[in-house]
């Protein structure tokens, strides 16, 4: 064994005791730090040859490199849609690189089994039936890509044709109807051969809505003559957190032949709210679901989970046919349900943190933020120099400058709120306006730290 890591080994708990006093002092001042660092990164040096060893390492990082990470995990980070890591989930993140399990299959592990159960357990928070089987993924994105890809799928074997054998050009044409996707699903369908220009723009409701107009998506599939199509229906667009009517959509399954995919990658998390859960009601008729979970479950990146009624076609798209792999049986092991042989056990972090907090602990994380989000939708809208361009309907804050919005001015003043250190947002385009969005889903997020934002957007905003 190479020296230095022998000599690593020799001292595994006192390197591991340094680094976790690292990561206790950064968290310790996250609320505190600059929620960005714009600034340049250091130059990248050359390879070392000998090495320094676990404990050089880690002094090295913390010099040239810990200065310059973003506050992403804590409370003021408001861009894109970002969780942080509950306390539990960060011990669940530890202990899943110490155990390091090989989840491609069940043989020789328990961990397999722990998945499966959390799988359940998330079925459950959602309000889904037995019906859906899952899997962990990285992401929204590959979520969305293997719903779809079951879907083409799908639409193979309503077409006769077994797609993941003969190819999508076999299909023919596929149409892809949406009112408000997310532009991951332009991605999938990319990834998929499916192609990005299949996707149809579906008319919305009026009245400065996002959610598709049912009657203009009827209307839409009755002009498909009966060919099978795929429908991606929206729980929480990003920019409004707006949300289709899913029983209404689903609905129109008597009359069309579609694949109902559902993108709920944070949206979904409504469902733990009695308040709020009207707005996934029909999410259990999906032939397939995204949900994110480094959003709003709090959990470490990267971390999604998929859903699927149709696990048969799953592994059909996924299965890995070798020898040493196995076959798919009556219970695939996850290998085959996704595009990774390889895994992470993601599932860890997402089982720590339910069982921690539970359901009741996970409804208040998401209550809290629909506050929060009101409470700093209200301070904006109140401040002469701003103005929001849609309610604030769950967690996200849409707003643009009252005195001009254009592309240059809501650049400037996102950098200039980057620039305060006190918060994050990040920009969009909201039927032609240019806007900033501010996105709650941390679970450490106060009424101090609305304030804060409120204080740095306006200020930002007068200058």
């Amino acid at each position: 064994m190479h020296r230095t890591l022998a000599d690593d080994l020799a001292r595994l708990p006192e390197l591991l005791r340094s680094a976790h006093d690292l990561a206790a002092k950064e968290l310790a001042g996250l609320a505190e730090r600059p929620v960005a660092q714009p600034g340049a990164a250091p130059p990248a040096v050359p390879l070392p040859v000998a090495g320094t060893g676990g404990a050089g390492a880690l002094t090295r990082f913390a010099q040239r490199w810990a200065p310059g990470f973003s506050g992403s995990a804590g409370p003021r980070y408001l861009g894109f849609v970002t969780g942080g890591a509950t306390p539990a989930s960060v011990a669940g993140d530890w202990l899943t690189s110490a155990y390091d399990q090989n989840v491609s299959g069940a043989a020789g592990s328990w961990a397999a089994a722990l998945e499966h159960e959390t799988v359940g357990w998330l079925r459950e928070l959602f309000g889904l039936g037995a019906a859906h089987t899952g899997a962990f993924v990285t992401g929204a994105t590959v979520s969305n890509t293997v719903g779809l890809a079951v879907g083409r799928e799908w639409l193979g074997e309503r077409l006769g044709v077994d797609v993941s054998r003969a190819g999508v050009a076999a299909l023919g044409p596929v149409d892809v109807l949406s009112g408000s996707p997310h532009s991951s699903v332009g991605k999938a369908l990319s990834v998929l051969g499916i192609g990005r220009d299949q996707l149809r723009p579906v008319p919305l409701l009026e009245g400065n809505r996002e959610a598709v107009d049912v009657r203009a998506l009827d209307a839409a599939l009755t002009a498909l003559g009966g060919r099978p199509a795929l429908v991606v229906a929206n729980a929480g667009t990003v920019n409004t957190v707006d949300f289709d009517d899913l029983r209404a959509v689903a609905a129109l399954k008597e009359r069309h032949d579609f694949w109902l995919h559902v993108d709920a990658a944070f949206g979904a998390f409504a469902a733990l709210s009695p308040a709020h859960a009207p707005l996934v009601a029909g999410l259990d008729a999906a032939d397939s679901v995204c949900v994110d979970l480094h959003k709003w479950l709090n959990v470490p990146y990267d971390a999604a989970i998929q859903f699927t009624r149709r696990r048969d076609l799953q592994v059909a798209v996924f299965h890995n046919a070798s020898p040493y792999l196995g076959l798919p049986t009556a219970e695939p092991d996850f290998l085959h349900l996704t595009p990774e042989n390889s895994r992470r056990l993601r599932a860890l972090p997402a089982w720590f943190s339910l069982q921690a907090y539970g359901r009741d602990g996970h409804r208040e994380i998401v209550e809290r933020n629909v506050t929060l989000a009101r409470a700093l939708g209200e301070r904006l809208d109140s401040a002469p120099e701003l103005t929001l361009l849609a309610p604030v309907r769950l967690n996200v804050v849409c707003f643009t400058s009252a005195t001009g919005a254009s592309p240059e001015r809501m650049a400037a003043l996102a950098s200039a709120v980057t620039a305060s250190g006190e918060a994050f947002l990040t920009p969009t385009v909201y039927r032609g306006t240019p806007a900033l969005r501010a996105a709650f889903s941390n679970w450490s997020t106060t009424e101090a730290d609305v304030k804060r934002v409120a204080a740095a957007v306006t200020r930002a905003a007068r200058a």
